[in-house]
């Protein structure tokens, strides 16, 4: 098995792992074993979120691996309630107690709501002070992610977005890349919604190279340069999802699967009344 991952470079020099592992609906009773399990497969960045309700899990995990700090790229982001420039810091605090750790390798802004302009600012300031060493966004659309950019300070250095072979988001991925944001795909598996698993054209590449139809979604996004973060809860296909480095997609094989693109969302849309109501109104402790 080939493990050997690779690195994007962010917009400040950080450089991030390419392939990371995702702790979303993880139950935190899970998710300490679970993120000890990833860790001992190979991953060396993690991601997290005050809204997953398992940081404090992950921490633990991170602490008993006996893995260098330095070694580590972990993410957590802010919730929707938490934004506004003093709340913004008070939480960035809070979510760095529960992890244990004495800075975060990128904080994002988990949704485009509320007053994330101010979280901003105060996240430009607590990047200025050395408390995490980058600063980004999730789920932003790209009319929200420039006006964001034109009027502030500091370019995010990444956009956290659902990105999977049937919402690719390619043009997204151009416009951030003019603007020097990287991009990381969240749902890269879209839930095996659409019958991703048994998909024709993905089961066919697979064959041919003797590799899972996830693994060949993670390479393919990989092969984009987008950053991907899949989730297992089972130490097999943790080792499964890190086995991509070994092989490559042909630009037919590429082809074939950019076919696959619907364009649109199969979970929500940041610009629907109802769900902007519903993202609005969810409570995180």
């Amino acid at each position: 098995m080939s493990t050997q991952n690779r690195s994007v470079t962010l917009n400040n020099g950080v450089q991030m792992p390419i392939l990371g592992f995702g702790v979303f609906q993880v139950p935190g009773e899970q998710t300490e074993q679970v993120v000890a399990d990833a860790l001992a497969a190979g991953y060396r960045a993690i991601d997290t979120a005050a809204s997953y309700g398992n940081e404090e899990a992950v921490g633990r995990a991170i602490a008993a691996s006996g893995i260098a700090r330095e070694d580590l790229f972990v993410t957590t982001k802010m919730w929707i309630q938490h934004t506004g420039e003093d709340t913004a810091k008070r939480e960035f605090e809070k979510s760095l107690r529960h992890l244990g750790l004495d800075y975060v390798d990128l904080y994002l802004i988990h949704q485009p709501l509320g007053d994330y302009y101010s979280s901003w600012r105060a996240m430009q300031k607590i990047y200025g002070e050395g408390w995490v060493k980058a600063i980004g966004v999730s789920n932003f659309y790209p009319d929200r992610l420039v006006d964001l950019i034109t009027h502030n300070d500091i370019v995010p250095a990444v956009n956290q977005i659902e990105t999977h072979p049937f919402f690719q988001r390619t043009a997204d991925q151009q416009l951030m890349a003019e603007y020097g944001v990287q991009i990381e795909s969240w749902g890269p598996f879209a839930e095996g919604k659409n019958d991703l698993f048994t998909n024709p054209a993905l089961t066919g590449i697979g064959a041919a190279h003797g590799k899972s139809v996830a693994q060949v979604v993670l390479r393919w996004l990989i092969q984009r340069d987008v950053v991907v973060i899949p989730k297992s809860v089972k130490p097999e296909r943790m080792a499964q999802n890190l086995d991509v480095f070994d092989f490559a997609l042909t630009d037919d094989e590429m082809a074939r699967i950019a076919a696959l693109d619907t364009g649109t969302s199969l979970f929500f849309d940041h610009r629907d009344p109802q769900m902007v109501k519903w993202l609005g109104g969810r409570r995180v402790d």
